[in-house]
């Protein structure tokens, strides 16, 4: 892919996360420093959800040009959490609907005080051409570009996986579906492998599978049965539609009783394997009911560290403008 994923415009001169656009470039301890801080956020289920001052005082706008559930309700409890203001816009309620550009969109936001814009959009590159039109005290997350980038979902699978699996570098991953339309495959398989993972599979047919050059290390299937043979987690796509033409769709039937997640095909990996769907999904397409509701799903697990990880990722882009600020000799910090 040669979309610009904005990986050289995330860091502000001294090098510190301004932006989070992409894991791209990101070290194995970057990472594992937000995964960690995500995990001091986890509660179970029935607690009271974790809350901090890291916020207080800032202002948080999520920009969702794109149908999001888990995505943008995380991201306003995440900002709540943590003290901020929230403003929430999509396509219907913004002048975009009337012809104003992005970055008119994103200077009146700016105008009116706004530290931080949470992004989802289906043009690619557009969060790098943001960023680069922003205030020096202004943060960008991506949260869903186009088939390109979906960094904190990718953050809230390897934490899930942590979770339930331990080190990554003794796990097999198996990524199943549409790899070739997918912001998560390509975020997640970045996430594993900057951290190490024994092994990453990519399994899909032939018109699904990822360009040649990306990921290179990672083994390709073209069958399901072999692709899963063996391994300790299986990742369930869904199926893009909405960003194929109609030719590239297949036929349900014959999807699931080929590529499906289910009690049968299942058989195939490690006993205790777990699932993953980063959602929303087509039961009955890619994966069953009796997996995505079973004792191997860690679906709900995924959702819940959403918020814990976008959490994590809001205070720490934060405070790390906060420091640049102090250094610079603002005193709105």
């Amino acid at each position: 892919m040669k979309t610009d994923t904005g990986r050289d415009l995330q860091r502000d001169p001294a090098g510190r996360l301004r932006h989070l656009l992409t894991l791209e470039g990101l070290s194995r301890d970057e990472i594992v420093h937000l995964l960690d801080l995500a995990q001091f956020y986890v509660r179970e289920p029935g607690d009271l959800p974790a809350r901090d001052g890291a916020l207080l005082g800032r202002t948080v706008a999520n920009l969702f040009f794109e149908p999001s559930t888990r995505t943008r309700v995380s991201f306003e409890l995440a900002a709540t959490r943590l003290g901020a203001d929230v403003v929430n816009l999509d396509l219907h309620s913004s002048s975009r609907v009337k012809g104003e550009t992005v970055l008119d969109t994103i200077y009146t936001l700016q105008a009116m005080m706004v530290d931080v814009f949470v992004m989802r959009d289906s043009e690619p590159g557009l969060p790098a051409f943001v960023t680069a039109h922003v205030q020096p005290h202004v943060s960008v997350l991506n949260a869903g570009e186009a088939n390109v980038s979906h960094p904190t979902q990718g953050l809230l699978d390897v934490l899930t996986i942590r979770q339930r699996k331990g080190d990554l570098q003794n796990l097999c991953v198996a990524v199943v579906g549409d790899i070739r339309h997918s912001r998560v495959a390509r975020s997640t398989g970045t996430a594993l492998q900057t951290l190490g993972v024994g092994e990453l599979r990519f399994v899909s047919p032939a018109s699904l599978t990822p360009e040649q050059d990306e990921f290179p290390g990672a083994k390709r299937f073209d069958s399901l049965e072999d692709g899963i043979r063996g391994a300790d987690v299986i990742m369930a796509l869904r199926i893009q539609k909405e960003r194929m033409d109609q030719s590239q769709i297949p036929d349900v039937d014959a999807f699931l009783k080929e590529w499906g997640i289910t009690e049968r095909s299942i058989l195939h990996a490690n006993r205790g394997a777990i699932v993953l769907h980063p959602g929303p999904m087509n039961r009955g397409v890619e994966i069953t009911n009796a997996i995505a509701d079973g004792p191997q799903s860690a679906v709900q697990q995924q959702v819940r560290n959403g918020v814990a990880v976008r959490m994590a990722v809001l205070a720490t882009i934060v405070r790390n403008v906060q420091v640049r600020n102090v250094q610079a000799g603002r005193r709105d910090v």
